[in-house]
């Protein structure tokens, strides 16, 4: 189990050293359509209704989008990351032969590095923060404890320390009822599960996701990344100053 333990340890390496610089209403009963005279029943599916969004200024959906592209980008990778590493804990619980079971390991490791490793050292910083707190949501678990479960609590140590350095945290939780960042993550999460533009799995975390994105109201925050693009611009247009020098 402890060499099973280099699947979660594979990825979540990989996120911390690989970064690049940075209104329809609810159908809930039958409805009848009349054509030609004859009466069809018909059963609409139930329709999910979330706010407008709402912005503080109008260029603010500009980051909104932005930020949707990195969690299309984050999300599908939590979900491969997390049905691999079910299906190889239910495949490994039904091989008795210690050997065996080391031969399987072996193979879904080096499966595994070439499926989702080299992917990942493409991720962005902020590609990769969503990663980490997504993975909470997919498994219930965050990194750190992934990590200390299956290996030790001084491994995921270090290997939350070497993610520190890219300002990473394999703690990261996921807290969209609090954090605005996590929010803004669930928010673009059900309306892409509404619009089929994602696919679903089951979340181990457990909460009322839809729920909270509707109490947010629609009301979009994206002052932080409004923020730190401000901060870029100032650092190119310093670094071209000292280059026409």
């Amino acid at each position: 189990m402890k060499k099973f333990a280099h699947i979660y340890i594979m990825l979540f390496v990989s996120i911390s050293m690989g970064q690049i610089k940075d209104t329809l209403p609810n159908f809930n009963d039958e409805y009848f359509l009349v054509k030609d005279g004859d009466s069809l029943m018909i059963t609409l599916n139930e329709v999910a209704v979330l706010p407008k969004h709402k912005y503080k200024e109008k260029s603010d959906a500009r980051y909104y989008y932005w930020f949707k592209r990195k969690v299309f980008k984050a999300y599908p990778y939590a979900v491969l990351a997390i049905k691999r590493i079910d299906s190889v804990n239910v495949r490994l619980s039904k091989i008795k032969s210690k050997r065996k079971k080391r031969k399987f390991v072996k193979k879904t490791q080096k499966y595994l590095e070439e499926e989702l490793t080299k992917p990942l050292k493409k991720l962005t910083r902020t590609e990769g923060r969503l990663l980490l707190k997504l993975i909470h949501r997919q498994s219930g678990k965050t990194a750190f404890n992934n990590v200390k479960e299956l290996r030790s609590g001084w491994k995921a140590f270090w290997y939350n320390t070497t993610a520190n350095m890219f300002k990473l945290s394999l703690k990261s939780e996921y807290l969209p009822e609090v954090n605005n960042e996590d929010f803004l993550i669930e928010d673009v999460l059900q309306r892409a599960f509404i619009d089929d533009a994602l696919e679903y799995q089951e979340p181990k975390l457990k909460k009322e996701y839809k729920s909270i994105v509707s109490k947010g109201r629609g009301f979009i925050n994206v002052d932080f990344y409004k923020k730190m693009f401000a901060k870029q611009r100032k650092k190119r247009l310093k670094k071209k100053k000292r280059i026409k020098k």
